[in-house]
């Protein structure tokens, strides 16, 4: 009898923490938020992008890089073995289409790259460098490029591996051969992953990387993802996706990290852009993160778009600046303007170009 009484209780106990926890997965997804339409003049997909712009990044004088083509697991792909590519638009031209930037240099297979986050570094000399999150069979590596702008090519100088990177999402470059990076996993196993996806273990962190000083400078996020950097250099911006926040952190002069605060937002925070000139950062979203990790070709994973005006003050503004429910542009993962003109990309999907 105790013990029939015992085994009831313990399945009763069991049960009880199965829904908490499903509960707990389908609020840290969104997974019952609608979206309410909020267009924009003058918006014209982007030709030629079919298969995903995870991240893409402007340079000062319009050229925009952006990294196509992401197989990640538990996330669909329209062409699961069609390798990634780098393409390139300038946006000084009156209808800009990108082109695929050939990659010379010895050393890196070219058919394995699955390009993720990306990011800039100009030096004293304007020389671009581009540093480039890759995930050869699933593994992560950073590839570094030098972008040769007259040729319009990109120059393979080396791959960065390390054991404190082992699942890096996103970079933002502070130097030559110096970023921070966003590991979004603990385990580098996909199942084990997805258990830890679906416990909310706040296991990823935020990674220095040096050639002579490889760091952890901050942790404790459900699922780290997109990073970047003020334009004074002051301070740094990372995103946890499934924790809904932004965190402001300020970056001290041995490279480590002091936590300001964080901004919690309704919706999934993926990339984060900023605007060299106002300091205003654009934040690529999912308000159904639920529909990401479970595609349904008849119910398509929304975009959103939101703008944060003054974040370091104490009334940060945020506005949503573009919302659609999935006809249109499916899975938005960036943001990012020029001029007038915002692009917008997507984990899987397509990349639109509107008029602000």
């Amino acid at each position: 009898m105790a013990r029939g009484l015992l085994l009831l209780t313990l399945s009763v106990l069991a049960l009880a923490l199965v829904a908490e926890r499903r509960a707990a997965f389908r609020a840290r997804f969104n997974a019952s938020r609608e979206v309410k339409p909020r267009e924009l003049p003058h918006c014209q997909l982007i030709k030629g992008i079919e298969t995903g712009s995870e991240d893409l990044e402007i340079l000062p004088h319009g050229l925009a890089f952006l990294s196509c083509g992401l197989k990640y697991p538990g996330i669909k792909s329209f062409d699961p073995h069609k390798p990634g590519e780098i393409l390139l638009m300038d946006l000084n031209e009156e209808n800009p289409e990108p082109m695929v930037l050939p990659i010379h240099g010895d050393g890196l297979d070219k058919t394995s790259l699955n390009p993720h986050g990306i990011s800039t570094f100009t030096d004293e000399d304007n020389t671009v460098y581009l540093f480039v999150v890759n995930h050869p069979q699933l593994s992560t590596t950073v590839e570094l490029f030098k972008f040769q702008e007259e040729e319009r090519s990109l120059l393979y100088l080396k791959t960065i591996r390390h054991e404190l990177l082992p699942n890096v999402n996103d970079l933002v470059a502070v130097g030559r051969e110096h970023f921070y990076a966003t590991n979004d996993h603990y385990f580098s196993d996909p199942s084990l992953r997805a258990w830890e996806m679906y416990l909310g273990l706040k296991w990823s962190n935020v990674v220095y990387y040096s050639p002579r000083d490889v760091r952890q400078v901050a942790s404790g996020f459900d699922f780290a993802n997109g990073i970047n950097i003020s334009p004074d250099g002051k301070y740094l911006y990372v995103a946890e996706l499934l924790g809904h926040k932004i965190h402001i952190f300020e970056r001290l002069a041995d490279g480590s990290l002091k936590a300001l605060k964080a901004l919690t937002f309704d919706t999934l925070v993926d990339n984060l852009s900023v605007d060299p000139t106002t300091g205003d950062v654009w934040v690529g979203c999912h308000p159904n993160g639920m529909k990401i990790f479970f595609y349904d070709p008849e119910d398509p994973p929304p975009s959103e778009v939101l703008r944060v005006q003054d974040i370091l003050s104490s009334r940060p503004s945020v506005s949503q600046v573009y919302a659609e429910g999935g006809s249109v542009l499916q899975g938005s993962t960036v943001a990012s303007v020029y001029r007038g003109q915002l692009l917008i990309g997507t984990v899987f999907h397509r990349a639109l170009r509107c008029q602000l």
